[in-house]
């Protein structure tokens, strides 16, 4: 069976009009060409599909049976294309966003779901990096967007913050360090720590500025996420580095102190980077300026 959507689409006009003439002319076609298709039409499928009568046509069961499957094939071309075409106009797709630690486990949650609930025809996919990945892969054209730290070198990409996130030290209570008005990690450096697995992209980051210092951090455990950090910091099992509003939030009555790191590196801001704003795709555009609308901090540090 040869049949092509042409003929689907002759054949469901000449049944919705009752008629080989009207038919026709709904599907743009002359009477004799109409006629002839019909014919190998039916030719093709082996059975007769059509009843001739004085006022015009009727289906058989069998052009019952194909006219079904027909509007049901048709139905489905005109889904597809209106599918692809959502791609090709920017309605729908899955965007990609390179985030840092950070970004990723305190910034996006709260501020990505509201977006996508919105949205329900864009997919999100999220990429952990550390920052000067991210920058490198925005200038490169590998990434169209990404959220950072602003203690990295952005060189002539377009950046703007949306809040502030600095790492803090968090010490167990009682620890001899616990008073401390601030501190470098070099102050530190001989301390055991807490670290997040070596995947991190923060602790990449934490691992490389302990190595510029020219010293290398010693971790009795790694955890998977920041509250493992806490909860083993909080026991008194070694020091933890973790962003201010993850040690605010995870802190319990007494269970460790906050410590700010003199390191300027450690006195970062969140942001978005780009190559050019003007050249977002419409949908990347849109989140980043959800991502950055009522972000009292960040129209604060963008003006100062």
């Amino acid at each position: 069976m040869r049949l092509d959507l042409a003929d689907l689409r002759l054949f469901l006009c000449i049944v919705d009009a009752g008629s080989i003439t009207q038919g026709a002319q709904r599907a743009h076609l002359t009477l004799a060409s109409a006629s002839e298709r019909l014919r190998s039409i039916e030719e093709d499928v082996g059975v007769r599909l059509l009843e001739r009568r004085p006022r015009g046509v009727v289906t058989t069961d069998a052009g019952d049976a194909l006219a079904h499957h027909a509007r049901l094939l048709l139905q489905q071309q005109a889904l597809m294309k209106d599918e692809l075409n959502a791609f090709v106009s920017g309605r729908r797709g899955t965007l990609r966003l390179d985030a840092n630690t950070a970004a990723l486990t305190e910034f996006l949650p709260g501020k990505l779901a509201p977006w996508l609930a919105r949205h329900p025809q864009w997919n999100v996919e999220l990429r952990e990096r550390t920052s000067v990945e991210i920058v490198r892969a925005v200038e490169a054209g590998l990434a169209e967007a990404g959220l950072i730290s602003d203690a990295v070198d952005t060189g002539d990409l377009q950046v703007r913050p949306v809040a502030p996130e600095p790492l803090v030290l968090i010490v167990p209570t009682g620890h001899p360090l616990a008073g401390s008005q601030g501190l470098a990690l070099r102050d530190v450096h001989r301390e055991p720590f807490i670290g997040l697995f070596p995947e991190s992209a923060l602790q990449e980051h934490l691992s490389a500025q302990a190595r510029h210092a020219g010293f290398e951090l010693s971790f009795r455990v790694r955890m998977k996420d920041f509250r493992g950090v806490c909860e083993m910091v909080a026991h008194g099992v070694g020091l933890g580095i973790v962003p201010a509003s993850v040690a605010q939030r995870q802190a319990r009555d007494g269970a460790y102190l906050r410590v700010p790191l003199t390191d300027a590196w450690a006195r970062r801001r969140l942001c978005v980077c780009v190559r050019d704003w003007n050249s977002l795709t419409a949908p990347v555009g849109d989140l980043l300026n959800h991502l950055l609308a009522d972000t009292d901090a960040g129209a604060a540090l963008t003006s100062s």
